[in-house]
């Protein structure tokens, strides 16, 4: 199974956060992509969410446009996170690649 959850909200990370351990805690084998854009790409700079990032097993993706329409520096971001150039293209290719998708 796969699925991409959608962040796009700040105020959301906690949720999303809590939803993805509940659904690893389920099933471990889980395939999941955290994709973040919109204004809560400033998480990804938050020290709340340096635990998060550091110990996750899922793969955390980042929107460029989201990053440079906030002025946030690219480079400045965790080696764990990928840098896709659009957050909306990168759902829809999940997507067709059979990735179930949960906006958070």
């Amino acid at each position: 199974m796969k699925v991409v959850f959608h962040l796009s909200e700040l105020e959301k990370w906690s949720m999303a956060q809590g939803n993805i351990k509940n659904l690893l805690a389920i099933d471990a084998t889980i395939e999941v992509v955290l994709l973040v854009n919109g204004p809560a790409i400033k998480g990804y700079f938050e020290t709340e969410q340096r635990s998060f990032i550091k110990a996750t097993p899922v793969k955390l993706w980042a929107c460029r446009n989201a990053l440079r329409g906030n002025h946030l520096d690219e480079e400045a971001l965790s080696k764990k996170i990928t840098v896709v150039p659009a957050g909306v293209y990168a759902l829809v290719e999940l997507q067709t690649q059979g990735y179930s998708y949960i906006k958070v």
